[in-house]
């Protein structure tokens, strides 16, 4: 049986999160080559070049971003031991690995979570975001419990997946005070030629937001388009643009970006979803906010 070691390990733990040997060394009071060293053992226990150069600087390769999450698991696990140990024994912290497709609005995110952080029981929640068939691999490979998205895991992928519907939601339009004062006259009509910031065209809520335009034979004026929706909302906050949000996530919208509600339509549905590796859920933080997301989305 191969062992691995954690020393090694933990050298190019240090030197991913550093961002340099000589950081590095610093931190672990040890010389550049000492750590060069331990990593190369580490590569060749692996088979995998784990670091690539790009001028001055040492970047992850595909394999290196693969060991390093495991890594920070593995240290981060040997951390609560030693908490968990020292000072609550027996009081185990849960840990939540969540994935959430970068084109899933993060307001909903954060009321979907919500309920994990009242559960008795302390836990650890990871999120990490990315493109769907990414998070859908690290689920595969048991290194996500799992993975919100706006719309569900194809029946194509090469490994089983399960799709739990959490709701559903209208879209509400949005804008800053005054964009939004010119538009809610007349609306939806008031959005043909207005500016509008809207989400990629690889993303569910675009391809509906699409859908509903020609219906309405609505034609804005997209300003810019975004995969990352945060962005989307700072910029419409300065008045660039209007744009389109979930019903469920609008009053936190108005809340932290001052927008004002242009209109909203029932017809423009956007759906939400969680997906897992199991069938039936196991995990009790899991099971909870499935659970509550079903009933935030009815409310």
């Amino acid at each position: 049986m191969e062992w691995l070691n954690y020393h090694h390990l933990r050298y190019f733990w240090t030197v991913a999160k550093e961002g340099s040997l000589a950081r590095a060394a610093e931190k672990l009071h040890v010389s550049q080559p000492s750590i060069s060293e331990q990593i190369r053992e580490l590569e060749a226990a692996l088979g995998e070049k784990l670091f690539r150069r790009e001028g001055r600087n040492n970047k992850l390769t595909h394999a290196g971003h693969v060991v390093f999450g495991y890594a920070e698991e593995i240290f981060a696990l040997g951390r609560e031991l030693m908490n968990d140990v020292k000072q609550r024994p027996g009081a185990r912290t849960l840990r939540l690995y969540v994935g959430v497709v970068d084109s899933f609005p993060k307001l909903v995110t954060n009321e979907i979570l919500k309920p994990v952080f009242l559960m008795p029981q302390t836990v650890h929640v990871i999120c990490r975001e990315g493109k769907m068939e990414d998070l859908l691999a690290q689920l595969a490979a048991h290194r996500l419990d799992i993975v919100l998205a706006d719309e569900p895991a194809s029946s194509s992928t090469n490994f089983k997946t399960y799709n739990h519907s959490l709701g559903e939601s209208g879209t509400t339009f949005c804008a800053e005070k005054k964009l939004a004062a010119k538009l809610k006259r007349n609306f939806p009509q008031s959005l043909h030629d207005a500016p509008a910031l809207l989400p990629t065209e690889n993303t569910s809520l675009r391809r509906t937001l699409e859908t509903w335009f020609r219906e309405q034979k609505i034609q804005p004026r997209i300003v810019a388009e975004f995969e990352d929706l945060a962005l989307m909302k700072v910029m419409a906050a300065e008045g660039r643009g209007f744009i389109a949000l979930p019903s469920v996530a609008v009053n936190d919208a108005v809340g932290h970006y001052g927008f004002q509600t242009i209109g909203r339509t029932e017809k423009c549905r956007v759906q939400f979803h969680a997906i897992t590796a199991e069938r039936r859920i196991a995990h009790p933080a899991v099971a909870l906010i499935t659970s509550q997301a079903r009933v935030m989305m009815r409310d």
